[in-house]
């Protein structure tokens, strides 16, 4: 009788033990994809502010100070989002799905930090634009800020 028990007792542990880290993983693996998906809304929200700085530029749109203003300072707040929510170790290119970050944004963190601080300073310049030339004459700054952080930290589509 005793030996059932003990059987029992380990067959029970066990079964546990891989419910809890089924569980465990499972919910990690929701937590990696949240974070992606996060990452890519903010991205999206650089691209739509920049698209629409980009427009003024080129004469596409009517300049108007306010817009303007507004795209800048959305961009200047994306920039300083913390990173420790979005870019969570382990959300690397190849770990989840989706993901393009490089593992040198974890390896190499203030270097990554001083690329949205490139895109901050550019967007504040950005900021008070008296016209349309004004934005034309700072968007290679806002261009050069994405382009060194994609050109370092972002992988190529899978």
């Amino acid at each position: 009788m005793k030996f059932a028990n003990i059987k029992s007792l380990t067959v029970l542990l066990t079964v546990g033990a891989v419910s809890t880290a089924s569980f465990a993983a499972s919910h990690e693996s929701k937590s990696s994809n949240a974070a992606v998906n996060a990452r890519h809304a903010q991205m999206q929200m650089v691209s739509y502010s920049i698209g629409l700085l980009g427009a003024v530029a080129k004469g596409e749109m009517d300049y108007s100070a306010e817009m303007v203003s507004s795209a800048a300072k959305n961009l200047q707040a994306l920039a300083r989002m913390d990173k420790a929510s979005l870019w969570i170790a382990g959300t690397e290119q190849g770990a989840v799905d989706g993901s393009r970050a490089k593992a040198e944004i974890w390896s190499d963190p203030d270097g990554f930090a001083a690329t949205f601080k490139q895109m901050d300073d550019a967007a504040t310049a950005l900021i008070d634009a008296a016209d349309a030339g004004a934005v034309g004459a700072g968007m290679g700054a806002l261009g050069g800020a994405c382009k060194a952080c994609h050109e370092k930290y972002r992988g190529p589509k899978n």
